[in-house]
């Protein structure tokens, strides 16, 4: 099996080598904890990633299913075009109003929009163009029924990416009754068996499953 270790050394240089975290997003961090939000965002190894996904499929309109302090809209809006437009839907109102004030800090009012409440519900209204790409990151039992909702939303060609797929190292146990790694389970399952999706699981951070939507 060729496979190799990230030790905290690798870890580093990935991070030293290709940075993409700045100090506005380390102090958006910090705000967030400060705050008292929840102290998960994606690492900073896959803000570089998801640019570069981005960038790569020319992602001009993107979905964001769980926005929590705004750290992940405002690094992947970033690698939008000037006319790029970013929605993220969030459930908890107090979350969405820190993110809002760290978009505007980040002046990127003009690109992100964020709509509060049930993203299954907000899934259901949404009747813009099809999307270039959706990021889900949010309540892991509901990562099937977002891929669900979200599917019909995007565009030929498009990314749809899951986060957190590794299940924090306890994928792979089949036996589990945890109800978080079955959720993430059954997501991964659905992205390799979709007949609209061609899907891999990426061993980045705690871990991405991405799929193109080839029909």
């Amino acid at each position: 099996m060729k496979y190799v270790p990230l030790t905290e050394a690798l870890h580093s240089y990935i991070c030293e080598t290709f940075p993409a975290e700045d100090e506005f997003l380390c102090r958006l961090k910090t705000e967030a904890d400060e705050a008292g939000l929840p102290p998960i965002h994606i690492a900073p190894e896959q803000i570089a990633f998801l640019q570069v996904l981005m960038r790569s499929v020319g992602a001009r309109r993107v979905l964001e299913i769980g926005t929590l302090a705004g750290y992940s809209a405002i690094a992947i809006a970033r690698a939008l075009p000037n006319d790029g437009r970013l929605l993220t839907l969030e459930r908890n109102p107090l979350h969405a109003e820190f993110a809002l004030r760290k978009i505007r800090e980040a002046a990127l009012e003009h690109v992100i929009e964020v709509r509060t409440g049930s993203a299954k519900e907000l899934l259901g209204e949404i009747r813009e163009e099809p999307f270039d790409a959706v990021f889900i990151d949010a309540d892991k039992a509901g990562y099937g029924t977002y891929l669900q909702k979200a599917l019909p939303l995007l565009r030929l060609g498009g990314l749809v990416i899951g986060d957190n797929t590794l299940a924090w190292g306890n994928i792979a146990d089949a036996t589990t009754e945890d109800k978080t790694v079955q959720a993430l389970r059954r997501f991964n399952t659905a992205m390799s068996a979709h007949p609209q999706l061609q899907s891999c699981l990426v061993p980045i951070a705690e871990g991405m499953t991405i799929g193109v939507k080839i029909r």
